[in-house]
Order: C-alpha cells, then structure tokens, then sequence
C-alpha cells in the first residue's frame, strides 16, 4: 500500500502569511499536546504515520516546494517534483510513473490520493487504509472513493451522489459545486462531500494516464510535462469511470482554506505580541512581526500580521480575499528552505537586507551573483565561509566581504543567524550562478 499527498496552492487565501512560496499547509499555526507548533502537512503525515506506520508516504509537488518539504518533513517522506503545475490527473501521471519506474512499486499494489492540508482526527486516516484495503481486493473497483457526509449544505465542494445509503455504494452520479438551496436537496437524497481522496490499483492509474498522455516513461513524461494540458484528475477519470464505488466517512473534515475556518480550529486567540481589550469578542490575531498589536472593540474579525502585509477582516468576509490579495504582488518576505530561512528586513531601489539562519550542518549552495555585492555579518554562531576555494571559519561579530563575481558560500557549524546585505543596480533573484549548474 502506498499513500500520496498532493501538495499545491498559491498561498493567496492566508494572505499576508502565505505566499508563492509558502502556501498554506506550511504555516505553523497548530499546537501539539506539548505545546511546540506544526503545520497542517506536518500534522497530516503524522497521523498518516500513527494510523498506517508501513505505509510510505510520497508527497506530490512542483519543484518550488521541495525543499520546504525537506525542510519540515526532512526524509520520512518520498517526493515526486512536478516541473510546473498542471492540476491533478498529469500530477497523478506523474506520481504514478514515479512510483512504478523509481520506487520500483509493483503495478497490483493499492495507491490512495489525499490532499495535504485537510484538518481531521485520527479516524480519518484509517478510514484511507480501508479504502486501500477495498481497492486491494479482487474483484474490486476500479476507484474507491471516499464520501464525506455532509454537516451543512456547502457552496464550496462538489458532491457524490450514491446507489445507496449503505457505507460502501455504486456512484450514481456527480455534481458541481452548487448553490446552498440546490447543495441542501442533494443532502436530503444522501448526497456525500466529495473529499477530493480515492484508492485504486497502480496499473489502473498508469493505464489511464497511457491512454490520454500517450506517453512511453516516466523520463519521456516529466520532460513533455510542461506541454500538458492543465485538467483535474475528477474530469479526466473520475467522472467517466463507471466501475467506481464510494465509502461513508462522517468523521471530522475541514478543508482549512481560509481565515475563517482557520480560526475555527486555532486553540487560542493570539499568536505573538498582541493584547486584547475585554469588549473585543471572537476575534483571533496571528502576529509574525516584533511590534505588538492591541486590539480594541473588535467583533467577529481576524488581524494578521507579517512582513507581507496587514489583514484586518471580518472573518465571514475574509473568505472573499483572494481576487485583492492577488491585486496587491507583494514580494516573498519570508520562506524556510532545507537549509533554514530568510527575511527580508529591508528593499531599497539598489540594496536589499536579508536576515538568514542556517540550521547546525546546512550551507547555501556555492554561487556567484554578476550583478551585485554582498556583506556578511554573522549575528551568531558559528560556522565557515568558503570564497573563490579559499575556506576560512567565522563567527559572532565577524564580517565577510562578497564581490560579485566570486563563487561563495556559507556553512553552518551551529545555528548560525547572519544578516546579508545585498548592494547594486540590478538586484534579481535570476542574477545566481551555481557552481556546477
């Protein structure tokens, strides 16, 4: 049995903590019994591992967050790197391929497809390992789906429409995502939430994915990947497939997608430097910056601060932020990498600050930029620099000069904080050479 995690998204409906690249389930906003924090991909995979401890877990994704995911889940999960995106069934194709032709997984094996940000309790991972069960089986269907039985007549999801009202049904039909008046009648014939999760034998997938792609391996695919055709795995397969079944799950399940319904499962109102007065009511604050906030005779509102952006919303309304955050093309602040994180601390016209912490053991690539200068000042640790060859150790207080032009790097011996202080006429992300690339 395998279980496969689609990571995606953009990061525009938690604005200003998400981003391009760091979409929502990588924020650490959930707290663990011992009080530390996670993120939803981090919360997910270790339910997966309570749930199914045998069961590999490969984390489908597009290349801007892989080393994000190392950095979180580090080796306990494969990854399948997508070289752009192209919505869920050439997602699926690939991962499939990747499965059979790199991972060596065997063509009759059980495969189920979970997204990567959904907030449930434990029985909902076991209800997975039974839909894998059932697609393990001979005789099975060619999809096993999982339903979820609705708890109010959404607007946001589609709906399943099955034979019967036993626990495992034939499908009858699908439908799209409706308005609240027509969702309630579906729920009154048994309609389920389509959940976005199924299991299916791995040979079914792959021959699927040879009859629309026309594709011959799993190399021949990922090159061709960026000429696919943008379509969901749902209106490629799914909804064509008439061997397909559908298994009841009525646990917890809540697509956290926006500030709302994040609030709705945040364990405490504040998160960082924020006070409250006693008149304010039902109001969560998340404040990444070192400056307090003090709220006053708040309702109903979410605040959440980052060196993005402010959000001040009524949290129904917050829901609807995703078309204005798009309009505001704020640059990427802040992100964690396999090595550690960075923060910008300041953008001028000719010179950018950035903060960086390296983790004990991790360096940035050797690189030169042609366009612009650096300065180093560790702010502390210790660690050592490596500048046209030459290596030399460094610590607290000490400053590196970085022409541009010279290859350079920079290694952790401790956790290491240094403050990188980029200057010239043209500061780009494009402007990196990569010793070797």
């Amino acid at each position: 049995m395998q279980i496969v995690l689609l990571s995606g998204g953009a990061g525009k409906r938690l604005w200003p903590l998400s981003n391009d690249l760091y979409s929502k389930q990588f924020l650490r906003l959930l707290k663990r019994e011992d009080g530390s924090r996670e993120s939803m991909i981090q919360r997910v995979c270790r339910q997966v591992q309570s749930a199914a401890p045998d069961v590999p877990i490969t984390i489908a994704t597009g290349r801007e967050q892989t080393s994000l995911i190392r950095r979180q889940l580090g080796s306990a999960v494969n990854i399948s790197v997508e070289p752009c995106r192209r919505d869920t069934f050439p997602a699926i194709a690939l991962v499939s391929a990747y499965l059979h032709e790199v991972r060596g997984v065997p063509l009759d094996e059980a495969v189920a497809i979970c997204p990567a940000d959904p907030y449930v309790d434990a029985e909902y991972f076991r209800a997975v390992v039974r839909l894998l069960r059932e697609a393990e089986r001979k005789g099975a269907a060619d999809l096993i789906l999982m339903g979820v039985e609705p708890t109010y007549p959404s607007e946001k999801y589609g709906y399943i429409m099955p034979a019967s009202p036993e626990p495992q049904s034939l499908v009858q039909s699908f439908k799209e995502k409706p308005d609240k008046e027509t969702a309630a009648a579906y729920i009154e014939k048994g309609a389920l939430w389509n959940s976005g999760v199924f299991a299916f034998k791995l040979g079914y997938a792959l021959g699927k994915a040879r009859e629309l792609l026309g594709y011959t391996d799993y190399e021949d695919l990922f090159h061709r990947y960026e000429g696919l055709s943008k379509i969901s795995f749902d209106y490629a397969v799914v909804e064509k497939e008439r061997n397909i079944v559908v298994q009841r799950y009525s646990g917890t399940w809540l697509d956290i997608g926006t500030w709302n319904t994040l609030a709705a499962v945040m364990p405490e109102h504040t998160i960082g430097r924020v006070t409250m007065d006693e008149t304010c009511r039902n109001v969560h604050v998340v404040n990444t910056m070192p400056m307090p906030i003090l709220c006053m005779g708040l309702k109903d509102a979410v605040v959440a601060a980052s060196p993005e952006g402010i959000l001040i919303a009524d949290k129904e309304r917050s829901s609807a932020m995703k078309p204005y955050a798009e309009r505001l093309h704020t640059p990427v602040m802040y992100a964690e990498k396999s090595w550690g994180e960075f923060r910008i601390v300041d953008a001028e016209t000719e010179s950018l600050t950035i903060k960086i912490t390296l983790s004990p053991g991790n360096a940035l690539t050797y690189h030169l930029h042609e366009r612009r200068d650096e300065t180093w000042t560790v702010i502390e640790g210790r660690g050592w620099v490596k500048l046209d060859g030459n290596e030399f150790a460094v610590a607290q207080g000490q400053t590196v000069r970085i022409p541009r032009g010279s290859f350079h790097t920079i290694r952790a011996e401790t956790l290491l904080k240094v403050m990188e202080i980029q200057t010239g006429e043209d500061i780009d992300v494009e402007d990196k050479i990569v010793w070797g690339g």
